[in-house]
C-alpha cells in the first residue's frame, strides 16, 4: 500500500512539475505574447492538479474530509488572485517606461497587503485540518510543500535570469 501511494505521489509530482515548467518563461524570452500565457481554463486546470496532488498525498480520513472544503476554497482563492495579479502584471510590463515610481510603490504595498491577507486566510483554513493529521500525513504534506517551494525557487531563479539576460535598461523597477 505504501509503495502504491508513493508511486501515485511521484507520478503526480512529475505531472505537476512538467506543467509548472511549461508555464515558466524561458530565459531571454522577455514578454510573452498573449497567446503564450496560460488562459483562465489552463490556470484552473493547473490549480485542480495542485489541489489533487495535495489531497492524494494526504489520504484524508472521513472525519478529516469534513475539514477539507475550507482548505480547498482558500487554495483556489489564492490561485485566482495570483492569476489576476499575473495577468495585470503582464499587461503592465509593456508600459514600464511610463511608470510613476511613487504610485508603483503604493500599488506594490497594496498588492503585498492583499497577498498577506490571502496567506493568512489559507493558514486559518489549514489550521484545523493540520491539527487532525497523523504524523505520516504531516510528513507527506511537508514533502508536497518542499516540492512546491523548490518549484517556486526555480521560477524565481528563471525570472532573475530573464532580467539579467534582458535588454539594457536605464531604470529597473522591482516587479510586483
Amino acid at each position: 500500500m505504501r509503495k502504491g501511494m508513493i508511486g501515485t505521489i511521484t507520478a503526480l509530482f512529475i505531472v505537476s512539475a512538467s506543467l509548472v515548467h511549461a508555464q515558466q518563461t524561458p530565459p531571454g524570452a522577455g514578454n510573452k505574447p498573449e497567446s503564450e500565457r496560460l488562459n483562465p481554463s489552463e490556470f484552473k486546470m493547473l490549480t485542480d492538479i495542485r489541489v489533487g496532488v495535495i489531497r492524494a498525498a494526504l489520504q484524508l480520513t472521513p472525519e478529516q474530509e469534513k475539514l477539507w472544503p475550507a482548505v480547498e476554497e482558500a487554495i483556489r482563492a489564492r490561485a485566482e488572485t495570483r492569476y489576476r495579479r499575473l495577468t495585470s502584471l503582464g499587461e503592465a510590463m509593456g508600459q514600464w517606461r511610463d511608470i510613476d515610481p511613487v504610485q508603483f510603490y503604493r500599488t506594490r504595498a497594496e498588492v503585498l497587503t492583499d497577498r498577506a491577507a490571502g496567506l493568512k486566510k489559507l493558514a486559518d483554513a489549514w489550521q484545523p485540518l493540520y491539527q487532525s493529521l497523523s504524523p505520516d500525513q504531516k510528513m507527506r504534506l511537508r514533502l508536497v510543500t518542499v516540492h512546491a517551494i523548490e518549484g517556486l525557487r526555480a521560477a524565481v531563479e528563471n525570472r532573475r535570469m530573464e532580467i539579467d539576460d534582458g535588454e539594457d535598461v536605464e531604470f529597473l523597477v522591482p516587479m510586483p
